[in-house]
């Protein structure tokens, strides 16, 4: 499992996120090809809820204690409640991206 899957699976498992989106921008920056160091995530949990945004950053950032510790050299966050979300960007968040699926043509 890659930096960004490992990403993705902790934060699905520890905040059941409406909406995840976590984007590898380590390739606009000074860094090796194939790098995993600087990250964006997009996030929409119920967990936020209440919580102002410094807290919900602390939240994502203990989820994400080692690979900060590690590999993360920079992870940008923006993180919503699905109020949040609907009011900023419209009624439902977006579907996630698709990761391929196995149909044959």
């Amino acid at each position: 499992m890659n930096v960004q899957e490992t990403i993705e699976a902790k934060l699905a498992e520890a905040l059941a996120p409406a909406h995840l989106v976590v984007e590898n921008e380590s390739p606009n920056h000074n860094v090796p090809a194939g790098s995993e160091s600087h990250f964006r995530v997009v996030v929409v949990a119920d967990g936020f809820e209440g919580r102002r945004l410094l807290e919900r950053h602390r939240m994502v950032n203990a989820v994400l204690a080692d690979e900060l510790a590690g590999p993360v050299h920079a992870l940008a966050l923006h993180t919503y409640t699905e109020d949040d979300w609907k009011t900023r960007f419209g009624e439902a968040p977006m579907s996630p991206p698709c990761l391929g699926g196995g149909r044959s043509p």
